[in-house]
């Protein structure tokens, strides 16, 4: 594996309208937005709108260092939006509008060349929601080398077939702790315990590595039939939008580089946590402050 891995992201990219701001937001790009500051070659797949919020976005992306070569503009549909409510503990809901442009990713040939190239391909599962972004993704896992699934559940927008069928093709699979329930749970698993649960998912799907996050209370990632636990961090929660997102990619980042399992999940779990303490998905969060944060400086 080179010292800069390629990735590439796939999926929604929008704007999450909250009641007193605009911010760019969607998982993937959030992603994308965070490797790409740890310094991995980062690429976009999506689609906008002809629009202003599409122009926006596209030169957001461009400021990141993320290629957007692949990023289609769509006359018929609009830029995505995602109406965005905090509660008093800084937690998210949201309402996403549809159909957007991100719903309607064509394949192209230009995009599977990106995706073979790539050391890794993500993806969650809300892009699955319209049947031609879907259809796309399918055409793409194939050619990928390393699949990494971001569930990623929005009632009403998602079914049990399509996550089993993303989940055996998958990689690394990555969920929150209610999330690993309701999968397990969907797909037959007698247990209770989110060990047990893990485990069962790693077997029924044959994914070998999983991890599961547990908001302030950490994470638990299973990397060849090892865990390894981070306890969590204490931080004061400005919002928790985008805190996933980042924790995702550092994870990703250590993976990629095939660091020490330990040490890559202690990094995620401080990098999400530091996100949840500052607004927005996005914030500039460097190395350095992480490793202070890790050595409670």
């Amino acid at each position: 594996m080179s010292n800069f891995p390629r990735a590439i992201c796939f999926g929604e990219i929008l704007y999450d309208v909250f009641p007193e701001s605009e911010r760019i937001g969607g998982a993937p790009l959030n992603v994308a937005s965070r490797l790409s500051g740890l310094g991995i070659q980062t690429e976009m797949i999506s689609k906008v709108g002809d629009d202003e919020k599409g122009e926006k976005l596209i030169s957001y992306l461009k400021a990141k260092n993320i290629k957007t070569e692949n990023i289609a503009k769509d006359s018929d549909y609009t830029t995505g939006v995602v109406n965005v409510t905090l509660s008093a503990s800084g937690s998210a809901t949201y309402e996403i509008e549809h159909p957007v442009a991100w719903d309607k990713i064509e394949i192209s040939e230009a995009i599977k060349t990106a995706v073979k190239k790539a050391d890794a391909f993500i993806f969650g599962s809300l892009v699955c929601r319209d049947e031609i972004s879907r259809n796309t993704l399918f055409q793409l896992l194939p050619e990928a080398k390393y699949r990494v699934f971001d569930i990623n559940l929005r009632p009403p927008f998602y079914e049990k077939e399509v996550l089993v069928k993303l989940m055996n093709q998958a990689d690394f699979i990555k969920f929150n702790d209610d999330e690993l329930f309701e999968i397990a749970e969907m797909i037959g698993s007698p247990y209770n315990s989110l060990e047990q649960n893990l485990q069962y998912l790693s077997e029924e799907t044959n994914t070998p590595t999983i991890c599961v996050t547990k908001g302030r209370h950490g994470a638990v990632l299973l990397k060849k039939g090892k865990r390894f636990y981070n306890s969590g961090f204490k931080v004061k929660v400005k919002d928790t939008v985008g805190a996933g997102d980042s924790f995702l990619a550092s994870l990703i980042v250590g993976l990629l580089k095939e660091e020490d399992p330990q040490s890559t999940l202690d990094f995620a779990c401080a990098m999400g946590a530091l996100v949840a303490g500052e607004e927005g998905a996005n914030p500039e969060i460097k190395i350095d402050k992480i490793n202070k944060f890790l050595k409670g400086k």
